[in-house]
């Protein structure tokens, strides 16, 4: 574990996981229409988006993937963990009130670049809501020792 407790590459394996869970509010989709500047009707007009096909509001697809990041960033790899990519399927909707569980698997370990692959799913109940795979950077115990050792012999 780093100094933050998150995990170090050399912590991780194959087939480890997490989750984390978040019910999506109203206050959550207007702040994010706010923050990110998507004010799609189908996410802030109810009368608007009750003639689609989704026959009611919807929350953002990034607003429901941040769940993701949210597991990445406090949960498996956890603290000290840099994202460097993610992909996503978005496969059914979320609406507000709506419970998001993320989980986060890690799915490959490359030890010499201190990188994993972590596959990435997101669930309303037993709906897969999102579906991918992120690529990230975690701090590594191996360079951290050795950047003690180079400090304590310039001293």
């Amino acid at each position: 574990m780093n100094d933050q407790y998150g995990y170090d590459i050399e912590d991780l394996k194959v087939g480890m996981s997490a989750s984390f869970a978040k019910t999506i509010t109203e206050a959550d989709i207007v702040l994010f229409a706010g923050v990110s500047g998507d004010n799609n009707a189908v996410h802030t007009n109810e009368e608007f988006a009750a003639t689609t096909a989704f026959g009611g509001r919807i929350a953002h697809g990034f607003l429901t993937a941040s769940v993701i990041s949210a597991a990445v960033a406090n949960r498996l790899p956890g603290p000290g963990t840099v994202y460097l990519g993610q992909q996503l399927r978005f496969r059914a909707p979320v609406r507000p009130g709506d419970t998001v569980q993320a989980m986060v698997t890690v799915k490959s370990i490359d030890l010499a670049k201190a990188r994993a692959v972590l596959d990435t799913v997101c669930r309303v109940r037993d709906v897969v809501v999102i579906d991918g795979e992120a690529t990230v950077m975690t701090s590594s115990s191996v360079r951290r020792n050795a950047l003690l050792e180079v400090a304590q012999m310039a001293k």
